[in-house]
């Protein structure tokens, strides 16, 4: 089991990496004027939201074999796993929210700032807060 939560650490860590990276992307598309410069982040872009695809996936996989094969979160007291399941599946929206700014970047029909992209920034942030918090003190 330690090795399987232990992978699951690092894909999860990985996947939030480009979490974090690509809606930077995002900041300097919404403010590039170059077409070079922008044909260049289109590409970092495209290869990061794949690459993070391909990561996020072991991640999801690892974690549902440590709860439903070993049990982890099974049981009375075992609340904090439920919110985290719901933290969860809204950051798989946000990864796919991001696919789809990424298509509206590569389609030239961007209509948000870069103010709003740098706000957008900040939400895996606060979801790994909340993952790490009910994980490590499971209040419920």
């Amino acid at each position: 089991m330690l090795w399987v939560k232990a992978l699951h650490i690092v894909f999860v860590a990985s996947w939030f990496a480009g979490l974090f990276y690509l809606p930077r992307i995002f900041v300097n598309l919404a403010m590039e004027t170059d077409a070079a410069a922008t044909t260049r982040l289109l590409l970092m872009a495209r290869k990061l939201y794949r690459f993070m695809t391909m990561l996020a996936i072991p991640a999801l996989l690892l974690g549902l074999w440590l709860w439903l094969g070993y049990g982890i979160g099974k049981g009375p007291g075992n609340g904090w796993l439920h919110a985290k399941l719901a933290i969860v599946v809204l950051l798989i929206g946000y990864h796919h929210a991001c696919g789809s700014l990424l298509k509206k970047f590569e389609n030239g029909r961007n209509a948000r700032s870069h103010a709003w992209y740098r706000w957008f920034n900040e939400v895996p942030v606060l979801g790994l807060l909340a993952v790490t918090i009910l994980v490590v003190v499971k209040p419920f």
